[in-house]
């Protein structure tokens, strides 16, 4: 969403971020005034448990729905239509912007009577009419009528303005004449940083970015193979593992630069391949940049997204043996043996097919709506 919120500043709104505490640091960094609302994810897994939610991450996968579905839908709704409520009363907003994942933010507006807007922050199609996470849409107005707002039946999520950053060609057909569809050209955003010296010593050879995003030590195992399947080809590895140092996965080959952060958004472009989980920013960023992806998922959005990449050409899904969706492989720690990686990423590296596909994927994108214009159409929304 900071694409979109500078770009609203830099033409003379006045834009308060309203967010927990720990991202106020970087939005001063940024100039932006800032409001406390709303709790972490991780907190409201806790609430969501009764106080009670252990490590998540090893929980059946049912149980583990379950409790995404209540934080989701009632905790974290909740938590942010209240205090969100309290801000747009001192504020006097004029337009509320809020990230899907986050209705609590709608329905406050919707409470005060201000108009709102819905920024996506994943494909559509991760859940379908029959999927438990549409089951959390009765939490959800619950929620709505104890603060005095109706959600109607259907409309896609509150009903509001829906910027939707992904490219039709990714983006479930279904959806792409939903009436509250408004196409915004992702951009990646990453905060000023040096990029890795690799990139930057002549470039002799073909770069790969490996990324899994937010790193714990449980995807030692992944990324270790990872990294030793794309090292025994003839490229340079990036590899950036926020959450893990080198030491953690041990003696590194001479062609591998680790790092525990990259400026992402400025690296994207530079590389001529990338292996990732499949996160939302990570996949539409490297789209945008026209460069091949090998999507090794594991949870969340990350399977749509690998499907996604591979049915248009730009890139495969690879996935450790006997795992097909996020159910069969949640809390195991199959991974994916070096060789295959390797194979795979070499396949990519040469298929003129893949960075075809890419390169028209990227050029779709290019030509979708920019941050510019979609401020620009704010009266629209009012």
């Amino acid at each position: 969403m900071l694409p979109l919120a500078l770009e609203a500043r830099a033409v003379g709104h006045d834009v308060v971020y309203a967010t927990g505490q720990a991202l106020h640091p970087l939005l001063r960094r940024l100039g932006f005034r800032s409001a406390t609302a709303g709790m972490t994810i991780p907190e409201a897994f806790q609430a969501a448990a009764g106080g009670n939610a252990g490590k998540t991450g090893e929980l059946p996968i049912q149980e583990w729905l379950q409790r995404g579905i209540r934080a989701f839908h009632d905790v974290l709704p909740r938590r942010m239509a209240a205090d969100l409520l309290s801000v747009l009363r001192a504020e006097q907003a004029d337009l509320v912007i809020y990230e899907a994942g986050n209705p609590g933010a709608g329905l406050a507006a919707r409470r005060m009577g201000i108009p709102a807007v819905c920024h996506s922050c994943g494909g559509v199609g991760l859940v379908d009419e029959d999927d438990q996470w549409r089951k959390g849409m009765g939490l959800l107005r619950a929620v709505a009528a104890d603060i005095g707002v109706e959600l109607l039946d259907g409309q896609h999520l509150l009903g509001d303005p829906y910027l939707d950053i992904y490219p039709p060609s990714l983006q479930d057909p279904s959806f792409l004449d939903s009436p509250e569809r408004v196409p915004l050209r992702p951009v990646p955003f990453s905060e000023p940083g040096e990029l890795p010296e690799i990139m930057s010593a002549g470039r002799g050879r073909r770069v790969v970015y490996l990324t899994l995003g937010t790193t714990k030590l449980g995807d030692l195992g992944r990324l270790r193979s990872a990294v030793d399947g794309l090292s025994a080809l003839d490229v340079d590895v990036v590899v950036a593992a926020p959450g893990v140092s080198a030491a953690d996965l041990g003696s590194l080959p001479e062609n591998v630069c680790f790092k525990g952060w990259v400026p992402q958004g400025e690296l994207l472009h530079l590389v001529d391949l990338a292996v990732h989980h499949g996160g939302a920013g990570t996949t539409l960023g490297l789209a945008g940049a026209g460069v091949p992806q090998l999507v090794m998922p594991s949870g969340f959005d990350g399977f749509r997204n690998a499907d996604a990449v591979s049915a248009f050409g730009a890139g495969r899904r690879l996935l450790p043996e006997g795992v097909e969706r996020m159910e069969d492989g949640r809390g195991d720690n199959r991974v994916v043996p070096a060789a295959v990686i390797a194979a795979a990423a070499g396949e990519l590296l040469t298929d003129p097919a893949v960075g075809q596909a890419a390169k028209v994927l990227a050029e779709e994108i290019a030509a979708m709506p920019g941050p510019a214009e979609i401020v620009s159409r704010f009266p629209e929304f009012l």
